[in-house]
């Protein structure tokens, strides 16, 4: 279960023909973080969408993950959940004894939102 309850569905998770993943997720606009991130102009909250990046990584391996590190996070958009509450995470995922790698786009419609390359460690 996420902590980030009742912050979006995850409405869709595909494998793709190159072995990563594909998932469509809806914002919940209502929610109360965007009450305050920011009022009158809500934004979906950069470390939010990788703890989405991160749920949706435990939910694929069925592992409880823990991040290590994050060599490149890009936020390029901003996502606002009454605009554009569709958004699509791709994501590659590949695994050794020490650690997961996760590299994640994150989409609406064409837009580029986030690009992110993180290390997790299973707990």
């Amino acid at each position: 279960m996420s902590i980030l309850k009742d912050f979006y569905t995850l409405n869709s998770c595909e494998k793709t023909e190159n072995g990563s993943y594909s998932a469509k997720i809806t914002l919940n606009p209502s929610h109360e973080i965007f009450k305050g991130h920011f009022p009158g102009n809500p934004v979906a909250p950069g470390v939010c969408m990788m703890q989405i990046v991160k749920d949706l990584s435990e939910e694929i391996l069925a592992k409880k993950l823990f991040l290590t590190s994050a060599n490149n996070v890009k936020f390029m958009a901003i996502i606002n959940p009454d605009e554009t509450p569709e958004l699509t995470l791709d994501v590659s995922i590949s695994e050794d004894a020490e650690q997961v790698k996760v590299k994640n786009t994150t989409l609406f419609g064409e837009t580029i939102a986030l690009k992110m390359s993180v290390n997790y460690k299973i707990i």
